[in-house]
């Protein structure tokens, strides 16, 4: 970790963002002075100021403190979700500070340690928590960087040692090619973060790209049917590492895992969908790979209780059910019907979607459209912009014309089977719906109203 050699402090500009809270936490247990940046105060960043770092909310110079103001020691990471204009980001570049976008650090931080990582555009953080439960709980010397916060442990972080790291690599802005992988996997290579990659080819082009940073191909486990060399995954279907005999027991997954070596019958997973369940027979091939005993991987798997905002009960009673979820593309929507139609195969189902970004609501509209219309009801909310200006005639408006296109295809009456709704409207909304499966969904601002929303609704 030459990049931290004699760095005393380390300033994060967006320091409320999953990845770098978790890079933050690290730091701070490794001794250097930590403070940042982010644009809002959440739970999270409330979280950190608990845990010692300094946090300001206000993109101004004036809140650079003196003691970071030695160009020699301070380290500043940013995200590529900071805007450009940032004035705290364009005083560090002027005063010729070290700074570097998050993705280095996390490589430089994982080079020396042996190093697995999960890429794919769906399923990352689900796996990679997964994973680093595994080897926690299986003793392994593991830090953990996470893309969510896991139930097990409120963290995003994981720390039970330092010779294994376990990292989520993100496609996007190809970040994911600075980090020097010893064991990964691909979840999936669906187009997405088009804005970035102009077309799905090119998106495949980089996750090949990244395959083929491993020293060793056959430590790089992929969805079957993915145009990769390596180890196959897949759910009742040949492969290297296949979950057959798949059942559900009082509301939980029951699975043999076969590998290349050999089965182990019986594992137990609480987490439903076949996406997750996907996610999980990944995880446990991962942990196999590099060095896990398998005599602890079942009861491990089975005690895993999942990550917050992915498909995460919020209330569960005979006459609600309220999910909360994180998915923002098709596919997403897609894994998530299907999961909440296996469980709850006779409940009409309502679900609340906030877009996030108005380049993937044009990228995927139909896509969007075709997912949504799956559900009884669907309550849409405005796009959520992030880091992105408005673009003519891409709104939630437009959206929901093609979510009736597609209920009208479907033979649906489309009396209340879609309307939009601001998000102080969710409430009320939720109330008035005959849908005992009720689902918060989308990865912006929702995310935030989520527990006034339970606790309204729980009344």
């Amino acid at each position: 970790m030459d990049i931290l050699q004699n760095i005393q402090n380390i300033y994060f500009i967006g320091i409320g963002g999953i990845g770098m809270s978790a890079l933050a936490r690290f730091a701070k247990l490794k001794g250097i002075h930590v403070l940042g940046y982010d644009k809002t105060e959440t739970s999270l960043t409330k979280t950190l100021v608990s845990e010692g770092i300094a946090i300001t909310y206000i993109d101004s110079v004036s809140e650079i403190p003196a003691a970071i103001q030695n160009t020699s020691e301070t380290l500043v990471v940013y995200t590529p979700a900071v805007p450009k204009k940032s004035e705290l980001l364009n005083w560090f570049q002027d005063n010729k500070y070290n700074v570097i976008k998050r993705s280095k650090l996390l490589g430089e931080v994982t080079k020396h340690t042996l190093c697995l990582a999960v890429a794919g555009t769906h399923g990352k953080t689900t796996t990679s928590a997964i994973l680093g439960h595994l080897l926690a709980s299986c003793e392994m010397p593991v830090t953990a960087f996470l893309g969510g916060i896991a139930e097990n442990y409120k963290s995003n972080f994981i720390s039970k040692g330092t010779e294994i790291t376990v990292v989520e690599a993100d496609e996007f802005d190809r970040s994911f090619l600075t980090l020097s992988p010893d064991i990964a996997c691909v979840t999936s290579m669906d187009a997405d973060h088009l804005d970035i990659y102009g077309d799905e080819n090119s998106i495949q082009d980089a996750f090949k790209e990244f395959a083929a940073l491993l020293p060793k191909k056959e430590n790089l486990l992929f969805k079957k049917g993915l145009p990769l060399e390596g180890q196959s995954v897949a759910i009742e279907e040949a492969a290297a590492f296949e979950a057959q005999n798949v059942r559900i027991e009082n509301g939980i997954y029951v699975f043999d895992l076969k590998t290349p070596t050999l089965t182990l019958k019986d594992l137990q997973f609480q987490l439903p969908g076949h996406h997750n369940l996907h996610n999980a027979v990944t995880a446990l091939g991962m942990a196999i790979l590099a060095g896990s005993p398998t005599d602890c991987l079942p009861k491990a798997l089975v005690t895993f209780k999942g990550v917050e905002r992915r498909f995460s009960y919020k209330i569960r009673r005979d006459d609600l059910v309220l999910i909360d979820d994180y998915a923002h593309h098709p596919t997403e929507l897609n894994a998530l019907h299907q999961a909440v139609a296996e469980m709850y195969p006779n409940d009409r189902k309502v679900i609340v979607f906030q877009p996030h970004l108005f380049s993937r609501t044009k990228d995927f509209a139909q896509g969007f459209a075709e997912s949504l219309a799956q559900f009884d009801e669907v309550l849409l909310l405005d796009i959520y912009p992030a880091r992105e200006e408005p673009m003519e005639g891409v709104t939630s408006s437009w959206l929901l014309e093609m979510i009736d296109e597609c209920l009208v295809e479907r033979g649906r009456n489309l009396n209340g089977a879609a309307k939009l709704i601001t998000k102080s409207e969710i409430p009320s909304a939720l109330k008035n719906s005959n849908c005992r499966i009720k689902l918060l969904v989308g990865a912006g601002d929702i995310g935030v109203e989520v527990s006034s929303i339970t606790k309204i609704l729980d009344r």
